[in-house]
């Protein structure tokens, strides 16, 4: 299961309504992929569609898709928003990481 916090959640329901989302009804679609600092990436968008073999979470009214693949390594996860210093964006506190850059958009296991 993936989780999203308050602020996450704030954060994912105003940007979905200015890309024209709707957060009841579609998805963030959460993903990894080769690439960054540290080996993996993550990938997150907003998506109408779910595909086949999809996962399918529902966490603090925010509906989560990960592909079979991606699941594996996000198993756990919390979706957080930050607003400070080092800049603002969504952060993932993935417990399967090993490794992570200092930027926290890509990390190794």
């Amino acid at each position: 299961m993936i989780k999203v916090s308050e602020k996450a959640k704030s954060k994912v329901i105003e940007l979905m309504k200015e890309d024209g989302f709707n957060h009841e009804s579609d998805f963030i679609r959460v993903g990894v992929k080769s690439g960054g600092c540290s080996g993996l990436s993550y990938d997150l968008k907003f998506d109408k569609t779910q595909i086949d073999g999809d996962k399918v979470f529902e966490d603090n009214g925010i509906k989560i898709i990960v592909d079979k693949k991606s699941f594996l390594y996000l198993v756990g996860t919390t979706l957080e928003y930050s607003g400070g210093l080092n800049g603002t964006g969504f952060v993932f506190n993935n417990p399967n990481a090993s490794r992570t850059c200092g930027c926290g958009e890509s990390f190794s296991l």
